[in-house]
């Protein structure tokens, strides 16, 4: 397959960012990247369209660091609990994930905050009650630690178990069209 070479005017995931040089396949070049403005030809007269792109790169990527930066602060002040149902052993019926701990934190910050929830660096779900601190990749450079702590959620209350001599109350049934009668005992 024929490549050839292109410069991109804008960052293309996984490719590249303003002023890169990249090699492509040619039809990649001709029936995206040039006719989106994405790229453009590599030619003697680029050389200032190069120039320009390379502040308008500076430009971004100083705006992306600064706004991490802040966005690092922010969250790393927060300290977010979850209440899950657990056992005796403190392990929770259910689990805390990266989508969770992205929902609250976007809550936390008020809802038109974009933050993708595959920054969050967790390489499982969390289960067990307490403390976890939790790294957030918010940029190359930068990544922040917030405190996430589950707390098992107060007991529901329960029935008293009636004792082992009573029996349940009579329940019917429709099985099939008959009507059958069944005396349910209380296990424990």
């Amino acid at each position: 397959m024929p490549t050839t070479e292109v410069i991109l005017t804008e960052k293309v995931p996984n490719l590249g960012a303003e002023a890169d040089l990249v090699k492509v396949k040619a039809g990649y070049a001709r029936n995206f990247l040039l006719p989106q403005g994405k790229a453009i030809e590599k030619s003697s007269g680029a050389v200032h369209r190069i120039n320009v792109l390379k502040k308008k790169r500076a430009e971004r990527e100083a705006k992306e660091l600064n706004d991490a930066q802040d966005f690092a602060r922010r969250i790393g002040k927060m300290k977010l609990t979850f209440e899950l149902e657990t056992g005796e052993q403190g392990k929770a019926f259910g689990s805390v994930t990266a989508s969770d701990i992205a929902d609250k934190i976007r809550a936390e910050l008020g809802g038109n905050t974009e933050f993708d929830r595959h920054s969050i660096v967790l390489p499982k779900a969390l289960k067990d009650s307490g403390k976890h601190e939790v790294e957030i990749k918010l940029h190359h450079d930068i990544t922040a630690t917030v405190t996430v702590t589950i707390a098992p959620k107060t007991p529901v209350a329960v029935e008293p178990a009636k004792p082992e001599g009573e029996e349940a109350p009579k329940t019917e049934k429709t099985v099939g069209g008959y009507k059958a009668k069944s005396k349910a005992k209380h296990k424990e």
